[in-house]
């Protein structure tokens, strides 16, 4: 305190203080103010832009206008919140088709996409901006062409383990309750594949990275895709399973049986009475 109190009237006691003040402002500059834009930035936010005007016009008279949902009187909703679903769950509704839907029905089936990559993807980009969500994954986790028979092998087990109840044996769908159903996974690309297993679409369950790992989820993919293209022999009736052949075993088996019975019995012998 003496030192200050002696040099406080020092000519350069001014300066120095001055100086002290602007590194000071500088520091706390450099601290707080917001990061410079650079083109990938102002690419974002284009993106950004251009999903939100999208969404206010194919999207926002069900999930409202901030994605927060629109629910009903009934406590229903005509379409849940977004906020948080993340990328990928935007990504797979919307480049399989099944959203926007035409109508209310227990479950959105697959069509044609009504928006093309680039819409989808700012869609996409739009709805992470609102709130943490499985992204999109990247192509090293989607690419199976590479991987060896023991990675396949594995993919084998968990897609039987996990989803053979509902998607059968060799990903051919079936039948749920109150009409719905597991969609058959023949032509469905290996993106939307991984995003189905991330984000748990309508009844299906959610497979986050922490129950089966992006390794796997390529591993069960690369099983999918292997069982798909493996030619069928004789009449393999779509491999649907034991239930679709039992039916066939009784429409052509036991039909056919029963037509000839019947057969044989309009053009069998007829016996004729003697007359006395």
């Amino acid at each position: 305190m003496r030192f200050l109190s002696t040099h406080r009237r020092h000519p350069l006691a001014g300066y120095a203080v001055l100086l002290f003040g602007l590194l000071i402002a500088a520091a706390l500059y450099a601290a707080f103010a917001p990061g410079k834009a650079d083109a990938d930035t102002a690419n974002d936010t284009a993106k950004i832009e251009a999903g939100r005007e999208l969404f206010l016009v194919g999207c926002a008279s069900c999930h409202g206008m901030n994605a927060e949902g629109v629910m009903t009187k009934s406590g229903g909703n005509f379409g849940p919140s977004l906020i948080g679903v993340g990328a990928a769950a935007v990504d797979f509704q919307v480049g399989t088709g099944r959203m926007p839907m035409a109508q209310t029905a227990p479950q959105a089936p697959r069509k044609t996409p009504v928006y093309d990559e680039e819409e989808t993807d700012a869609l996409a980009t739009y709805i992470a901006s609102l709130g943490p969500g499985p992204a999109v994954p990247d192509e090293e986790y989607t690419d199976v062409s590479e991987l060896s028979q023991e990675e396949l092998t594995r993919g084998g087990e968990f897609f039987r383990t996990n989803c053979t109840a509902c998607h059968n044996s060799v990903g051919a769908g079936g039948a749920l309750p109150s009409g719905r159903f597991a969609p058959s996974l023949r032509g469905v690309s290996e993106k939307h594949i991984y995003e189905a297993m991330q984000t748990g679409p309508q009844q299906m369950p959610v497979f986050s990275d922490d129950v089966i790992t992006p390794e796997d989820k390529r591993a069960i993919i690369g099983y999918i895709k292997n069982v798909q293209a493996q030619p069928q022999g004789g009449f393999g009736g779509g491999g649907l399973g034991p239930v679709v052949d039992g039916m066939f075993a009784w429409i052509i088996g036991i039909g056919g049986l029963v037509a000839v019975a019947v057969w044989l019995a309009a053009h069998g012998a007829r016996v004729k009475k003697k007359r006395s």
